[in-house]
């Protein structure tokens, strides 16, 4: 399972930096081993977004620059940007989450979420940590 690539929701983030017990961080660690690690922009949206507006703007790009650091950033092209079309559609679900399931898709990763709207998605395998 490690082997396979991977696609990050924000949901790992948020479990990343705010992990308070050891199990976790050990789970999280883990998963950070993995040596094929993606991230759709939308999840740099998310997570600069949330953190401007709780913890502040310094903290948001610090954040930021830790991702960029250890994950490659996937644009949104015209490949996702369809599938992701498709599946908001199908599954009447975000834009965000659409366009972090269609990511997975088109780079045939799964995608690591505990996000019942993304879980429901049959057309990509997911798992969490």
């Amino acid at each position: 399972m490690m082997s396979k690539s991977a696609v990050y929701d924000t949901r790992f983030f948020t479990v990343l930096y705010s992990a308070t017990d050891d199990q976790t961080r050990r789970k999280v660690r883990a998963e950070m081993a993995r040596k094929e690690k993606f991230v759709s922009t939308i999840v740099i949206h998310e997570l600069y977004h949330t953190s401007i507006a709780t913890q502040g703007r310094e903290t948001a790009k610090i954040k930021v620059a830790y991702v960029k650091q250890d994950f490659e950033v996937i644009p949104v092209n015209v490949h996702i940007a369809e599938a992701s079309a498709e599946m908001r559609h199908k599954y009447r679900i975000s834009v965000g989450d659409s366009m972090i399931a269609a990511t997975a898709y088109v780079l045939k990763a799964v995608c690591i979420s505990d996000d019942q709207h993304i879980k429901q998605i049959r057309e990509i395998e997911t798992a969490w940590i």
